[in-house]
């Protein structure tokens, strides 16, 4: 513990000073900088080649702070007292006298904001003056991180530092729900639809047709490790990757399994683990056993569908 406390006084000095690192989250690692600051936050682009159009996800230490930048509503309490901290980002409405930078919001009136559930960053955001913008730490398009030695595959020695929190344990990135006006989910993720369903006692749908970006997730091509990817796939290639739900009788080099007995949160969990390993062993191509489209399978599956157009 006290070498995690050293750590985090040593990322709070990087983060005052305008500097963009790597802090661990419970769905993946983040590329974080002070949200407030237009110089901090330009890093954050131009590490990940991302596009100025791509609004970022600011993540928050408790409401108090949230309600200096955006305007709350029921549907947001009502989700935020059964879920938060957790891997839900809300989209709202921000304020006209929000410090958080033209750069982040993309110039729009809305923000994407979650509270992370990862103690090292929970920690970290305590003893900071300011949110975080943090989208995942890669490369734009390509497969998420989801551990530090993710994050130095993806940029090397181009990152400061990274705050080392193991393996994020969702492993997917946050769902996201715009809650301004009638709710919409914007992006599939590490909390199922059902459980928001339930809590606002309605019936949203996933709508991944939506022309205007307003939150991060919304990229046609995404989640993408480089190589072509076949989906619904009943019998691979001798030569390529072959993804499984579930471990078979008879095994191949080339299985990788997402999990033992077609656990679909395990699935989720294991997904951008597995993409990274099968590029590294540098197959040509992926292909994609059937996953059932319920659940955590919705989210692997918009997550595939994503990846194969690159």
């Amino acid at each position: 513990m006290k070498r995690n406390h050293s750590n985090i006084k040593k990322a709070k000095k990087y983060l005052d000073n305008n500097n963009c690192i790597a802090v661990p989250t419970e769905t993946v690692y983040g590329l974080a900088a002070n949200a407030y600051s237009k110089k901090a936050t330009s890093k954050i682009f131009k590490l990940k080649k991302r596009p100025k159009k791509n609004p970022l996800i600011v993540h928050y230490c408790n409401l108090n702070m949230l309600k200096k930048d955006c305007e709350l509503n029921n549907d947001f309490f009502k989700l935020y007292e059964k879920l938060c901290p957790g891997p839900i980002t809300f989209v709202l409405k921000l304020k006209k006298d929000s410090k958080i930078c033209k750069n982040v919001t993309n110039n729009k009136k809305t923000l994407a904001v979650r509270f992370p559930n990862h103690p090292i960053t929970k920690k970290l955001l305590t003893i900071i003056n300011y949110p975080l913008a943090a989208p995942s730490a890669n490369i734009s398009t390509k497969i998420s991180p989801v551990s530090k030695e993710d994050v130095i595959d993806e940029f090397g020695k181009k990152i400061k530092f990274i705050l080392d929190g193991g393996r994020s344990h969702v492993g997917l990135e946050s769902t996201i729900i715009n809650l301004i006006g009638r709710p919409k989910v914007l992006r599939l993720g590490g909390i199922e639809i059902s459980k928001i369903n339930k809590i606002l006692r309605t019936n949203l749908k996933f709508n991944n047709n939506l022309k205007k970006i307003i939150s991060p997730g919304q990229g046609k091509i995404h989640y993408s490790p480089g190589i072509p990817i076949r989906l619904n796939v009943k019998k691979s290639k001798i030569d390529e990757a072959f993804i499984l739900i579930q471990k078979r009788k008879k095994s191949a080099k080339n299985f990788y399994y997402l999990s033992k007995n077609k656990n679909l949160k395990e699935a989720a969990k294991n997904l951008y683990k597995t993409l990274r390993m099968i590029r590294k062993k540098k197959f040509k191509s992926i292909s994609v056993e059937k996953i059932p489209n319920k659940g955590f399978g919705q989210a692997i599956n918009d997550r595939l569908i994503r990846a194969s157009k690159f």
